[in-house]
């Protein structure tokens, strides 16, 4: 049995007409129905029932053109996934990634897999995490680098680490040594991420302040991570980053101090799809995972 006798069965089968069908597949009628006798001699079965007035279906015919057209769908979404391996390995490769776990790591990880892969154009986006969620369902990312809780079935999800949270203040502004003395903070004003572009982190880091004992005055916002640090820096406020922010930040002017009493961390995870089991993808997630944080 080849796939033409598959496409043609399928022509006659929608048709159910000789004539029109080989017409539709560019050949004569005779080596159309030879074709036909062919595939139901090797399946032992009749496929339809001939005579002069009509064509039509067996049972037999039914099921197998239910089965033949699954059979199509398949065999075209391998094809497409087929090309998109393909198109990994000399094409584009794009990673997204949060701005508060941002760290030589993920330079480290770029030049892995140039090595690996020399011909791939390999892009970073610094994206928030909804928006990853939504670009890698679409399509437009290969992978993303996240915080918080994944709930898509179409997402999946490798932990990376665990992030703990630190507080973070000017020096010239604020002398703190430790957690006792996060209550006379209750006053000051606080940058956070902003609730819309990052509720869940938002909700975090107030559950956090009121483990202390008191609700933040937040007076400024902002989307990135970066933008928080240089604010509290210009000494227009204090804030709470994730402790890996404080691993990477050799400021002298900002000072940290790691939230240990409360015992409370986040996921930072590597998202890729479920359908896309590239070799690039393969390789970023194993050289993340080897890497200690």
């Amino acid at each position: 049995m080849e796939l033409r006798h598959l496409k043609y069965f399928l022509a006659v089968a929608e048709e159910l007409n000789f004539t029109k069908a080989s017409e539709k597949l560019f050949i004569s009628q005779p080596p159309l129905s030879r074709q036909i006798i062919e595939l139901e001699e090797e399946l032992q079965a009749k496929l339809f029932i001939r005579n002069n007035k009509k064509v039509e279906l067996t049972e037999a015919g039914k099921y197998f053109e239910k089965e033949v057209k699954v059979l199509f769908q398949n065999l075209e979404r391998i094809s497409i996934k087929t090309k998109k391996i393909a198109k990994n390995v000399s094409g584009e490769f794009r990673i997204a990634y949060i701005s508060s776990i941002y760290s030589a790591v993920i330079s480290e990880l770029i030049k892995h897999l140039k090595l690996q892969f020399p011909y791939v154009n390999f892009k970073l986006f610094e994206v928030s995490t909804t928006k990853q969620i939504d670009a890698l369902e679409q399509g437009k990312i290969e992978m993303g680098i996240i915080r918080s809780p994944i709930k898509s079935p179409k997402i999946q999800s490798h932990l990376w680490f665990k992030d703990g949270f630190s507080l973070v203040f000017n020096k010239k502004n604020i002398q703190l040594k430790s957690e006792k003395e996060i209550l006379n903070l209750k006053d000051e004003t606080f940058v956070f991420f902003n609730k819309d572009y990052a509720p869940h982190y938002h909700e975090v880091l107030l559950e956090l302040c009121a483990f202390y004992g008191f609700t933040p005055k937040i007076i400024h916002e902002a989307n990135n991570i970066n933008s928080i640090v240089q604010l509290v820096k210009n000494g227009l406020g204090i804030s709470i980053v994730p402790s890996n922010i404080a691993k990477n930040n050799q400021d002298p002017e900002i000072g940290f101090l790691e939230l240990k009493k409360v015992n409370l961390f986040t996921n930072v995870s590597i998202i890729t799809s479920k359908e896309a089991d590239s070799e690039i993808t393969r390789s970023a997630v194993e050289f993340l995972l080897t890497q200690s944080r």
